[in-house]
């Protein structure tokens, strides 16, 4: 069996944000669809899509009122069908995300459970009763700030959200509710999707006897993912997330996955030993095919940071198989959050050679080709319900999730309307029309990158082997028939270093100035080095 997944290079689409068709300021299916050549020219093998289904809209496509619609802003089954089949014909894989931890409140199931607690739906969501002193039944925290559980006065009991109040968390130690989401995922699979993208994966199961957190020490870091402003960084999350019963529901869903030759798993790990869990959740045949962290999405780029990351990674990984990326819609554009809009464009080429060159899967977010850095967003105009409540500490997601640039004009070319969020005017100089022609701009510099990086089989499936001490992010790739230095310099500064391995000669094509001397290797500011050696 193929297994196209393996090393895949998967282009994230956030379709309220990707391509407006009908003029609304909402991106829409028939706009991923007219945009799709411009995608797989890339060079990469896979789209995914972010949230689409029938929703209310509270947490923009992450709150879903029924999992097997299309949400009329986005357009409808027949234009889902249409883009599935475009995409297929240019060789494209399509991912769609799955959020089936919880549901919007609007949803029919939980219209129905929350009335009282003897109807058919009665257990399909998580249901407390209060303390004595009517206080919540615990001190856990949902992920947007505040207390986890909100009271619904019909049943007389709170309900667990670990994020909106909107979003109520469903009930997976109910096999009905796992059977109802196999069903839906089915359903999409039936259609032809070639895997799913799996919302917050370690997140469908919670402690039954619902344990209080315990309370992280002074000397003590979070590892979630979560803003430091947030309460919710205060707690080790032991008992509300991660729970071992998500390692059967793993695989329940696999053995409904291999039905379907050819399909994929990618699954968000957010929490407490993330790489432990990234580990659990890949390995052998029976869970996820890959998974991905945000080791990689926080603000620590260090070499070392990545190093350990790796090394930590590997020792547990076994034939598991990670996902990686630098950028998604929840975190903070990369040029910006590591590279300090600092030289954008070196920087953001770069940064994707390093991403590229590491063993796995990769993820790559929209307008990160173009080098995009974080969007500035007026208090006023901020829609992310997250961001909110935490200004100005902490703004939000709004600023990575701002509408692709297309063009130089003042809508960016995304929209004929006022778009849902307002466009950068720092971004439209990096429109896709002002680099098309020019041979040195980022657009084209990373499409000969991505490119040339599918015709490198040691860089697609290779292992690999950290090389410390240098100074600069360094590894070997190896694939049994070939074997890659890799070297790159994220730094306004030259770096230098005596090479570990005897050499045998760089590899072009790449597009990157790093090179050889007298068996040294040399990385100017912003360079990488792509190099044979004897391993």
């Amino acid at each position: 069996m193929q297994e196209w997944w393996r090393g895949a290079l998967i282009y994230q689409v956030y379709p309220r944000s990707f391509s407006d068709s009908n003029g609304d300021g909402l991106g829409d299916l028939p706009g991923i669809t007219e945009k799709l050549p411009y995608i797989a020219a890339l060079g990469v093998d896979a789209i995914w899509i972010s949230p689409f289904f029938k929703s209310p809209m509270l947490d923009f496509g992450y709150d879903i009122a029924d999992y097997c619609a299309v949400d009329p802003i986005f357009g409808n089954i027949d234009d889902f069908k249409t883009l599935l089949q475009t995409a297929h014909h240019l060789n494209l894989k399509v991912i769609i995300d799955q959020v089936i931890s919880h549901s919007s409140e609007q949803h029919a199931w939980f219209q129905e459970s929350r009335q009282n607690r003897t109807n058919p739906k009665a257990d399909w969501y998580v249901w407390a009763d209060a303390k004595p002193d009517g206080r919540e039944p615990n001190n856990w925290l949902s992920f947007f700030g505040g207390s986890a559980w909100t009271w619904e006065p019909s049943r007389e009991q709170y309900y667990l959200h670990n994020f909106l109040t909107s979003q109520p968390d469903l009930n997976f130690h109910n096999p009905e509710v796992r059977q109802a989401q196999l069903d839906n995922m089915r359903f999409w699979l039936d259609l032809g999707v070639d895997g799913f993208r799996l919302d917050v994966a370690n997140f469908y199961f919670h402690d039954k006897q619902l344990r209080d957190n315990p309370v992280l020490t002074a000397d003590q870091a979070t590892t979630v993912g979560v803003a430091k402003v947030n309460p919710y960084s205060q707690q080790q999350h032991i008992y509300d997330i991660s729970q071992p019963e998500n390692i059967d529901f793993l695989k329940e869903l696999r053995e409904l996955m291999d039905e379907y030759p050819e399909r994929t798993t990618m699954g968000e790990i957010n929490g407490e030993n993330s790489l432990q869990i990234m580990s659990q959740y890949t390995r052998g045949s029976e869970h996820l095919h890959m998974a991905y962290t945000f080791d990689l999405l926080g603000k620590d780029s260090g070499v070392a940071h990545i190093s350990q990351l790796i090394t930590q990674l590997d020792a547990s990984l076994a034939d598991g198989w990670p996902c990686w990326a630098l950028a998604n819609h929840d975190v903070e554009r990369v040029v910006t959050r590591w590279g300090n809009n600092k030289d954008s464009a070196q920087f953001s080429l770069v940064a994707m050679a390093m991403l590229i060159s590491l063993r796995g899967s990769v993820c790559i977010y929209q307008g990160e080709e173009l080098g995009l850095p974080e969007a500035n967003v007026a208090f006023e105009d901020i829609a992310d319900p997250y961001g909110k409540p935490f200004w100005p500490e902490y703004k939000g997601r709004d600023g990575c999730r701002t509408p692709m640039v297309w063009n130089n004009e003042s809508g960016g070319g995304f929209s004929t309307n006022k778009p849902w969020l307002p466009i950068d005017p720092e971004h439209l100089p990096l429109s896709v029309s002002s680099q098309l022609d020019d041979e040195n701009s980022v657009l084209n510099k990373m499409r000969q990158l991505l490119q040339w990086r599918q015709n490198v089989p040691a860089l697609v499936k290779g292992e690999q082997t950290i090389i410390d001490g240098t100074g600069a992010y360094c590894w070997i790739r190896s694939d049994g028939q070939q074997s890659i230095l890799c070297a790159f310099n994220l730094t306004d500064a030259r770096i230098c270093f005596e090479s570990p391995k005897l050499l045998q000669g760089e590899l072009a094509g790449h597009g990157f100035a790093g090179y050889t001397e007298n068996n040294q290797i040399v990385l100017p500011p912003y360079q990488a080095c792509f190099i044979t050696c004897v391993d």
